[in-house]
């Protein structure tokens, strides 16, 4: 969701660098990318932990800033809409469902669906996975396999797209071809790497796909 559909991911950045700002921890943008694709309170924890502060601070009072930081997010995205889908989205997921192609969306935001709804793109979803019964989240693949369970499709028979490194190793670790969308260095692991999501045609994500499933078999 966050960098592929739309770009919540710089929403997320305002909202923590302001939590951050607030605790005396400066964080910028090139920190930012180690927060992509990993849960709130992940996210937290490495921010704490790049301010030297990762223990002053108890469970309680964590679970309060993730939560102030949460509302600060949700202030942010409560005015974005469908022109705010990134290039080539909203064709695509046109395509994908054109072509009787289960769609479903593994994102670590537990705000997905609120966001889907104000993109007006939920309708386009057979599945959305639940991250907070997740009980591990990405580079770990459990999200990735929730969302195959409940299109009733064999992982490996699935394309997962991600703009995270956390993102990229979950798909793989899932059995699935992965698709990374952004700079190739970070997400190198992938088994297609594109520099954007006008990038994403459905013919040749579905080419590539056949390949690897040939050199699979090979």
């Amino acid at each position: 969701l966050d960098g592929v559909i739309t770009d919540t991911a710089y929403y997320h950045y305002m909202a923590w660098k302001k939590l951050a700002h607030k605790i005396g921890i400066n964080i910028d943008t090139k920190f930012n990318e180690s927060l992509k694709g990993i849960s709130r309170m992940e996210s937290l924890d490495r921010i704490l932990e790049f301010g030297n502060k990762k223990d002053l601070f108890s469970k309680e009072e964590k679970l309060k800033m993730s939560e102030e930081k949460n509302n600060y997010y949700i202030a942010l995205i409560n005015d974005i809409t469908s022109s705010d889908i990134l290039p080539g989205i909203e064709s695509l997921l046109i395509d994908v469902k054109s072509n009787n192609i289960k769609i479903g969306l593994s994102s670590a935001s537990k705000n997905a669906i609120n966001v889907l709804n104000h993109l007006g793109i939920s309708d386009k979803f057979d599945f959305i996975a639940n991250a907070a019964k997740c009980k591990n989240n990405k580079p770990h693949p459990d999200i990735f396999l929730m969302s195959a369970k409940g299109l009733n499709v064999n992982p490996k028979n699935c394309i997962g797209i991600e703009d995270a490194s956390a993102g990229i190793d979950a798909i793989n670790s899932a059995n699935m071809f992965s698709v990374g969308v952004g700079n190739y260095e970070n997400l190198k692991k992938a088994n297609l790497v594109v520099d954007s999501t006008n990038q994403l045609k459905f013919e040749y994500i579905q080419e590539k796909y056949n390949e690897y499933m040939v050199r699979r078999i090979i």
